[in-house]
């Protein structure tokens, strides 16, 4: 069986969506509410510089329909500092702020390091042994972006592929781009909206998209994508699509677009 493919947008507090995929008189408080039935999973941006009660999480968790995911933007108290290898207390203080509340709905953990933030072997190793594999009694599944050309080698590749660490692939017309699989997910950034596309992303480029996804969700490494080592081995993986930054006005447009090509 196939597993799921995943598609949806950064957070679901944004002023330009209101009247453009929210309706305008729709209580702030029902965005949540309204996005997860839109789209199948979100990016919380704001565990990125903000942390919060159990009860948050709880109350997310409660909001959004079954089989709907959150993936969490890692703290930037873990990530923003000079020796990665040293964020140990910061790691485990974001996962236990009570991520696990979210139970089944708790996606992956996308851990972004700073574009200026250069390759170095001893310190990702050291940072990728931090990352728990679970949290009071839940599985944490964890995707690492980097934006820097010096990651683009196949040593780094490897590590992510012994600790289990997806690498993010990014779409974006900023930083350099690796589509290496590692871990047991797929975790696919779309950051080149453009805003004269009313989805973002232009029909012929979400058809691809749409291939890609398929092709990642089945094992497989898809061609015409930025590779620095060799395949993967073939086998099943959950894939996890946003389209977030660039214009990203088109962001819920896009991700709906992308979700009715893989026949929801």
């Amino acid at each position: 069986m196939i597993p799921p493919i995943r598609i949806g947008i950064g957070g679901w507090t944004y002023e330009p969506w209101r009247g453009t995929f929210y309706p305008e008189k729709l209580p702030a408080k029902r965005e949540l509410e309204h996005a997860s039935r839109a789209v199948t999973a979100s990016e919380v941006n704001g565990t990125f510089s903000s942390s919060f009660k159990p009860a948050t999480f709880a109350n997310w968790r409660d909001t959004a329909p079954d089989g709907f995911v959150l993936a969490l933007k890692a703290s930037r108290y873990c990530v923003s500092r000079k020796a990665l290898g040293e964020a140990a207390e910061s790691v485990q203080r974001f996962v236990g702020q009570g991520i696990v509340e979210l139970g089944d709905k708790l996606g992956p953990i996308m851990w972004q390091l700073p574009a200026t933030k250069k390759f170095d072997a001893g310190e990702i190793a050291a940072f990728l042994a931090l990352l728990p594999k679970a949290q009071d009694g839940v599985a944490l599944r964890h995707a690492i972006q980097v934006r820097h050309a010096t990651f683009a080698v196949p040593e780094f590749v490897a590590l992510c592929r012994a600790a289990g660490v997806a690498i993010v692939h990014g779409d974006s017309a900023v930083y350099p781009a690796l589509a290496d699989v590692s871990g047991d997910l797929v975790y696919a950034r779309l950051e080149n909206a453009r805003e004269e596309e009313p989805t973002g992303y232009d029909a012929g480029e979400l058809d691809r998209w749409a291939d890609v996804a398929r092709s990642w969700a089945v094992g497989e490494s898809p061609a015409g994508l930025p590779y620095v080592a060799d395949p993967a081995p073939v086998r099943p993986r959950d894939v996890f699509v946003f389209f977030i930054n660039g214009a990203k006005v088109r962001a819920p447009h896009g991700a709906m677009a992308l979700i009715e090509r893989m026949g929801r």
